[in-house]
């Protein structure tokens, strides 16, 4: 994937040097349970909660110096970031006639405040409504490459296009939506839960849609490589629910799934990828 001419999306925030706690640290008790509760297809909203603890949110500059490494990484999140606002502001008038209004991505370390609450690293990227942003520890990109065995570039991308997806379903109502079927369903809230995150994953693939074509990084858009969209596709199958679970506890539980199979998320990012179409990405009506 190149990446490095594109241009850089001025919506990110970095909070990196920003310790967070309640009086201290957020205890290590607390993300292990916090990341076995993910693993095991807990709701982000529980395992958020899990991680809040009580008393006084603190915070403070940790004096961490980010590596080079890190910092390319935060470069290439922005430029990632630039090219989902250049396509949700060309795609989403015209397939939705609705304007696109771009999100903020906030980078932390470690722990973050968001309106959802607090979140550790454990929990992963995540994409809160309630404030429109996009939360991403930049060790997530180690841990799905060397962890879950799905490495490169446009893995990476995948998982940023993947929060803005959700964003996009803020936008048109869609999460609002499902929120209002599982309260008034809520055996069927793991269900819904799925078809949003679905739906988050064929979204992410019209974004790839658009990055797929030649000679675009040069005129400041980043450009796919031959292979790249397998890198897609492995780093959706690596975190399905079956092969987390499986990870985790050594078997699956359907009735647990939260984000999809790992067939199902590559099914849903092909269609996206594949036609580059919004609409095709109806994960709710299927």
């Amino acid at each position: 994937m190149r990446w490095q001419s594109g241009r850089r999306s001025d919506n990110v925030l970095d909070r990196r040097g920003i310790s967070l706690g309640r009086g201290g640290a957020i205890g290590g008790g607390a993300v292990v349970v916090a990341l076995i509760a993910a693993l095991l297809g807990a709701p982000q909203n529980v395992v958020r909660s899990l991680l809040g603890g009580g008393g006084e949110v603190t915070e403070t500059e940790s004096g961490r110096v980010p590596t080079a490494a890190e910092n390319e990484a935060s470069e290439f999140v922005k430029v990632v970031l630039g090219s989902t606002e250049d396509v949700w502001a060309a795609t989403m008038p015209q397939q939705t006639r609705r304007p696109y209004e771009p999100p903020k991505l906030v980078l932390f370390t470690e722990a973050v405040q968001s309106a959802c609450g607090i979140a550790g690293a454990a929990v992963g990227p995540f994409y809160c409504p309630a404030d429109s942003r996009v939360y991403l520890d930049l060790s997530f990109f180690g841990e799905l490459a060397h962890r879950f065995g799905a490495p490169g570039d446009f893995a990476q991308a995948y998982v940023v296009a993947h929060e803005i997806g959700h964003h996009v379903q803020n936008l048109l109502g869609t999460e609002a939506r499902m929120r209002q079927l599982q309260r008034a369903d809520p055996s069927g809230a793991n269900e819904q839960s799925v078809r949003l995150e679905l739906q988050a994953d064929c979204y992410a693939g019209v974004w790839g849609h658009s990055a797929a074509g030649t000679g675009r990084a040069a005129q400041g858009k980043v450009e796919l490589d031959p292979g790249d969209a397998e890198q897609a596709l492995r780093a959706a199958a690596s975190i399905g629910d079956d092969r987390l679970q499986r990870m985790s506890t050594g078997r699956v539980m359907p009735e647990k799934f939260t984000h999809g199979s790992s067939e199902q998320r590559m099914t849903w990012f092909k269609r996206g990828f594949d036609s580059g179409d919004p609409r095709q990405c109806d994960t709710f009506g299927r």
